[in-house]
């Protein structure tokens, strides 16, 4: 046959096919989650995401030396602590549990990779939710940016060089913004979650920071059937100074990234969340799936959609396989 174009020329070797691959995820790109709980003794497994743990502060450092190593980007810290209260007042106190995890992993690791804290309630409230609570029991949107103010300037003392703005309140990246630069933080950046879904896709999770969660998040997270306003969310954050916006969860927003990337000036980041993750480990575990080409497959599907960083509990071994293969 005569045919003038045959497209698979393109994709006869490995070699081939990695020389023309349009997208290629690198560790750099990458930002690794991770969980310390006060007063453990020794790292804990999570329930639903096989090879992820409670870290003790020694397991978290070791963890910090393991990403350094790897090339990996960033490690974002949540911490677990040993008491709670209605207020959340264990995420301002500068002794509490991710405060002293941030400056450990500061000092341990200086600036070779981005410390970026959790910039949230939920782990620190007896009730779950990410705010603190009115007399009705509903979140109190302005309440609760006061205390993420004062949560914000304590993780900049402690040596974040990034925050996670996740709890979804209206105007919490201005705030938040106005209370760094105020206390002489100008340097320190906000990873905004501006599209954050009230999603079933946060399971593991709860058990990873063992919520205490009563009810749902649906007054403040977005609506899982909307699409307009995850990008009005979007532009809101920017204004108001996101230096990077967030999509959460990741594959099943894959048209929320692609839309955001193409409507900011900023760099956009995604969240393979624990759900994402423990429905492929699970599938895997069960022979349904080949594991390593579904994680490689659903990384890079993120990765197409947009994203230029990308937060997964896969960090360690995606980074750790690139330098065994020089590519993913």
């Amino acid at each position: 046959m005569s045919l003038i174009e045959r497209p698979r020329r393109l994709r006869t070797t490995q070699a081939m096919r990695n020389l023309v691959a349009e997208t290629t995820v690198v560790p750099s790109q990458l930002i690794y989650p991770t969980f310390i709980k006060e007063g453990l003794t020794e790292p804990k497994p999570i329930k639903g995401l096989p090879g992820v743990f409670q870290n003790t502060e020694a397991s978290l450092l070791a963890k910090v030396d393991r990403a350094i190593a790897a090339g990996i980007g960033g490690i974002m810290i949540f911490g677990i602590p040993a008491e709670r209260d209605e207020l959340g007042s264990a995420a301002c106190e500068p002794n509490g549990i991710l405060n002293r995890a941030v400056a450990a992993v500061r000092k341990h690791a200086g600036d070779k990779l981005v410390v970026v804290a959790d910039l949230c309630l939920d782990e620190f409230t007896s009730h779950g939710h990410c705010g603190v609570l009115d007399d009705h029991g509903n979140v109190d949107n302005d309440a609760t940016l006061v205390a993420y103010g004062r949560m914000a300037v304590e993780l900049a003392k402690a040596g974040a060089h990034m925050l996670g703005a996740s709890g979804m309140m209206d105007g919490q990246v201005g705030y938040v913004r106005q209370q760094l630069d105020e206390a002489g933080y100008t340097d320190v950046s906000i990873l905004a979650y501006s599209a954050k879904y009230a999603s079933a896709f946060y399971g593991p999770f709860r058990d990873a920071v063992e919520s205490e969660l009563d009810g749902d998040r649906r007054t403040y997270q977005q609506d899982p059937r909307n699409f307009i306003e995850s990008m009005r969310e979007v532009r809101l954050d920017v204004e108001q100074g996101a230096d990077i916006v967030m999509v959460k969860p990741a594959l099943a927003y894959l048209d929320v990234i692609r839309e955001t990337a193409q409507s900011v000036d900023v760099p956009v980041a995604a969240y393979l969340v624990s759900g994402e993750m423990a429905m492929i480990e699970l599938a895997a575990e069960q022979g349904l799936i080949d594991r390593e080409r579904a994680i490689l497959e659903a990384v890079a599907s993120v990765r197409r959609a947009g994203a230029n960083v990308i937060c997964t509990y896969w960090a360690l071994e995606l980074a750790e396989m690139f330098y065994a293969r020089k590519t993913l």
